[in-house]
């Protein structure tokens, strides 16, 4: 064997989100870090849709930033479109979502990289994980190269084995027009790792000249634009519009009489795809009654007419493509730039991690990203920030960072991925937290800050700037729950917001929990002497409004503590717990779990499901004890 190359403290394999976030912590954290990849002008690609965050992904995105990563801080350097989704329900569910300029976020996050202490690009496929007794000790090159690490992180997205389909026709690639990587996944296989096959997809590129957009809806973002960074302090980017339109009848008939065409539906693709994320054969199929689909034009960038049709991802071939595309209102003369294709890849099954996102059999092995069965750009780079931080952490001597179910939506993540497994592309939602309320956007930056100054990621700077909000919003909570107003001085205002007047003074903080009263209502006559940032307003009257469910949440995360081993009774009806879906249902009525913990380890039953079914636990067992009545 050849003498090595070079010699890091980590190496990091793989240029995309996750790759790029373990590679900035490792280099940001003192050590020595490699990054290979096999294109370096392909780094941090947005591979799919030109979007980042979305509905709990957005909560993801605030979480890094918050614990130093740098995915928001590149998204606020690139974004043309900013809105927050879900505004009109509560704010445990607001997500943040950005469109982003494709060229943009490369550059900047490629300036990042290039700017990091301690960091270097190497462009190189990796072709074996070199291992002694177990423990991981470098890599070794296509072309024979041995690299030496204390530690390696393999974040290779749909690049192991990666196969595309476009109809009928398939090809080798780990993503359209770049080579795959073999040996990769042969050698992680001979080190006995379990593998499995997923599939994913991506819609095509249309041509903004050819759309009439007279025929669609345009949907602008929040004006002004609300960063993701909790560092950003203004979004500088012409911001565009996105365009609404929906398939019909027409494309639905077109669809169904090319399924025979279809890889997906002609047994072509055997990797198992996402529920949440359907093809549009899929959902033509799979949801019949339905007489359209929304189609989400958005563009590419700035400075390209290419839009990408959100919507209706496909492997269909490309005349096929072609005719249905056409047949959507606004695009009857639409020209393809690029055709979707569905792409298959190889995944290790995560039930083989331990937390710190380390392999159980081989130490200093980290898996991070969609090789973990992760689908999107934001669950990856979630991964690759803590599959960075515990290696650099566990190199340097120190406890590994693992984040619990009740502190982030990064927790729920990596313990669904380590604890449960799964077979199909792990997608984060609400739902799968539950105890939503304590993981709001606002508060991320409250809830992790200090753990990511802790392992040295976020700047003094921005630390000091933190710690300084903090101190403000605790002075403001406190004037809130000491100042009074009098009836003469705010009866007037309270019947203009259509709430009931108040008969004697009441405090500040009394009244804004009343849902019609908001801060900023209240600060007209009564302003605060701080100059509190619009985010600590926002945190302020959310803690005041939200306190007894916050606190209500928060007494649950101890009675979890407690509960995990609690007895289910024998016999137990299922079907009293109002608010399971028939999913759940059935898999608890299949598998009857004896304890609590287990019934949240059955795949498919989440946090949620299992929250209710303690409640209810608690409930049945105070009747029969008297404690309530009947």
């Amino acid at each position: 064997m050849p003498l090595p190359t070079g010699s890091y403290d980590v190496i990091v394999i793989g240029g995309g989100h996750a790759g790029c976030e373990a590679a900035l912590a490792c280099s940001r954290m003192g050590l020595r870090t490699c990054l290979f990849t096999m294109n370096v002008d392909t780094i941090a690609q947005l591979s799919c849709n030109p979007a980042i965050g979305g509905l709990a992904k957005g909560h993801l995105v605030r979480e890094i930033d918050a614990l130093g990563g740098q995915m928001a801080k590149t998204t606020d350097a690139s974004g043309i479109q900013f809105r927050v989704l879900n505004r009109s329900k509560g704010p445990a569910v607001w997500s943040m979502r950005a469109q982003a300029d494709r060229s943009l976020y490369k550059f900047a996050m490629k300036e990042a990289l290039d700017s990091a202490p301690n960091l270097y690009i190497k462009q190189a496929a990796i072709e074996e994980l070199i291992v002694d007794n177990n423990i991981i000790t470098g890599a070794l090159t296509t072309s024979g190269e041995i690299y030496e690490g204390r530690a390696v992180i393999v974040t290779t997205g749909t690049f192991l084995n990666g196969l595309i389909h476009i109809g009928l026709t398939n090809y080798p690639s780990g993503r359209a027009g770049e080579f795959p990587s073999v040996g990769l996944s042969a050698s992680l296989l001979r080190l006995g790792f379990k593998m499995g096959r997923l599939k994913t997809g991506t819609p095509p590129r249309i041509d903004a000249r050819t759309i009439d957009f007279s025929k669609t809806t345009p949907q602008w973002g929040d004006d002004p634009p609300e960063p993701f960074s909790f560092s950003t302090h203004q979004i500088k980017n012409p911001q565009m519009p996105c365009y609404i339109t929906y398939t019909n009848e027409a494309t639905h008939v077109l669809i169904r009489s090319s399924l025979e065409r279809s890889p997906l539906y002609s047994g072509v693709i055997k990797g198992v795809g996402a529920r949440y994320c359907p093809s549009i054969e899929d959902k033509v199929v799979r949801f019949a009654d339905k007489p359209r689909h929304q189609v989400f034009l958005e563009p590419e960038g700035l400075h390209t007419k290419e839009y990408y049709a959100n919507g209706i991802p496909t492997s269909l071939p490309v005349d096929v493509q072609i005719r249905m595309v056409r047949s959507i209102e606004g695009l009857a003369d639409a020209e393809i730039v690029r055709p979707g294709y569905a792409i298959e890849y190889d995944c290790v099954y995560p039930t083989q991690l331990r937390h710190t996102l380390e392999t159980k059999a081989i130490s200093g092995l980290y898996l991070a990203g969609q090789i973990n069965g992760t689908s999107g750009y934001e669950e990856a780079a979630a991964q690759g920030l803590m599959a960075g931080i515990n290696a650099a952490l566990k190199i340097t001597g120190q406890p590994p960072l693992i984040l619990q179910r009740h502190e982030a939506y990064i927790g729920v993540l990596i313990d669904d991925l380590v604890t449960l497994g799964t077979k199909e592309p792990y997608r984060m939602f609400t739902s799968r937290a539950e105890y939503r309320l304590l993981l709001r956007n606002d508060n991320a930056e409250m809830r992790l800050r200090d753990a990511g100054a802790r392992v040295g990621l976020v700047s003094e700077e921005d630390y000091g700037r933190f710690t300084g909000k903090r101190a403000l919003i605790e002075e403001e909570l406190s004037r809130l729950k000491t100042q009074y107003a009098r009836p003469d001085e705010i009866n007037e205002t309270l019947a203009a917001l259509n709430t009931t007047p108040i008969e004697e003074k009441a405090t500040l903080e009394q009244l804004l929990k009343r849902p019609q009263v908001t801060y900023a209502s209240l600060e007209k006559l009564y302003p605060s002497l701080s100059s509190l940032p619009l985010d600590g307003r926002q945190y302020v009257e959310t803690e005041i409004k939200y306190e007894g469910y916050v606190r209500q949440q928060e007494r649950l995360v101890e009675r979890m503590k407690k509960l995990e081993f609690k007895q289910i009774p024998p016999n137990f009806d299922y079907r009293s717990i109002s608010g399971l879906s028939r999913e759940v249902l059935g898999k608890l009525e299949d598998v009857r779990p004896e304890t609590v913990g287990q019934a949240g380890r059955i795949p498919g039953v989440t946090p949620a499901a299992v929250s209710l079914l303690m409640v209810v636990i608690e409930k049945t067992k105070r009747k029969q004890s008297g404690e309530l009545d009947p």
